[in-house]
């Protein structure tokens, strides 16, 4: 792995991609619906080299399993040394139906935030895996001579 120094953005290895997955139980799945893309926060595991979330019926299964690629985002940052990291997943999304493979499925420690019937398994068979690490900017960069300048109020 290449040490970051300064601003260097880093290109993460595939190993380091798929540890960040794994410590990361939430990301964003990227679907493309009609004509348009949509995000929906997705918890999900990694298992055996691919990653398996839960979903309901509605419009994120539905375009998951479209015969279109999807993509998985997650990021973090760590505190320790003031450096974000980002990992994306594109692949392509499967309904889980086999027996075994859903009992197998089921055992997973994958648990939804939200409430609701979620007994429908999607596996995400990745093509890409790509990943960096960056040092996250102090906010006064962004700070110019009219960053303090009173506002009108909007009420």
């Amino acid at each position: 792995m290449t040490q970051g120094h300064g601003n260097h953005v880093e290109e993460l290895p595939a190993n380091e991609c798929w540890e960040l997955l794994g410590n990361s139980p939430v990301g964003r799945l990227a679907v493309w619906v009609e004509d348009h893309p949509e995000i929906f926060p997705v918890n999900y595991v990694v298992d055996h080299g691919t990653l398996v979330l839960r979903s309901g019926e509605g419009t994120k299964l539905g375009a998951a399993l479209a015969d279109v690629a999807v993509a998985l985002e997650t990021d973090g940052y760590d505190d320790s040394s003031g450096r974000a990291w980002s990992v994306v997943v594109k692949g392509r999304a499967a309904r889980i139906q086999q027996v075994q493979e859903l009992m197998d499925t089921v055992a997973l420690p994958l648990f939804p935030w939200q409430e609701g019937r979620k007994g429908i398994f999607v596996r995400i068979t990745p093509q890409f895996v790509t990943g960096r690490r960056f040092p996250v900017a102090d906010p006064r960069v962004w700070r110019t001579p009219l960053s303090d300048v009173p506002r009108a109020s909007d009420e």
